[in-house]
C-alpha cells in the first residue's frame, strides 16, 4: 500500500525565479525566451524579475519613477503604457531591434 504524503508534511519554500537569474546571460536568456512566447503578461513578468534581480530601487532611479510606481506598474496586475516598458528595457540594458 502506498503512503499519502499531504502538505503538511512537506515544508516548500515559495520559488521565485528572480533568485535565479545570477549573471547576465541568466537574464539575457530569459528575456528572450519571454519575447519569443508573444505573450505580453509573460514579457511583462520577466521584466519584473530580471528588474527585482538587478535591484528595483535601481532600476526606478535609472527610469526616474518611483519604486512603488515601478512595482506597480511591472505586477501584472495593470496594463502598463509602452514608455515605462521601453524604459525599463532601456535601464536593464536591453536594445530593441526591428527585424522582417
Amino acid at each position: 500500500m502506498s503512503e499519502i504524503i499531504t502538505k503538511d508534511d512537506c515544508k516548500l519554500s515559495k520559488f521565485d525565479v528572480a533568485d535565479y537569474l545570477h549573471n547576465e546571460e541568466d537574464m539575457k536568456e530569459y528575456l528572450q525566451l519571454s519575447l519569443e512566447s508573444d505573450n505580453p503578461k509573460l514579457i511583462i513578468r520577466a521584466i519584473n524579475d530580471v528588474a527585482r534581480a538587478r535591484g528595483m530601487n535601481e532600476l526606478a532611479q535609472k527610469m526616474g519613477v518611483g519604486r512603488a510606481s515601478l512595482y506597480k506598474s511591472l505586477s501584472g496586475s495593470v496594463k502598463p503604457r509602452f514608455e515605462t516598458i521601453y524604459k525599463a528595457l532601456r535601464s536593464l540594458g536591453v536594445q530593441l531591434a526591428i527585424k522582417f
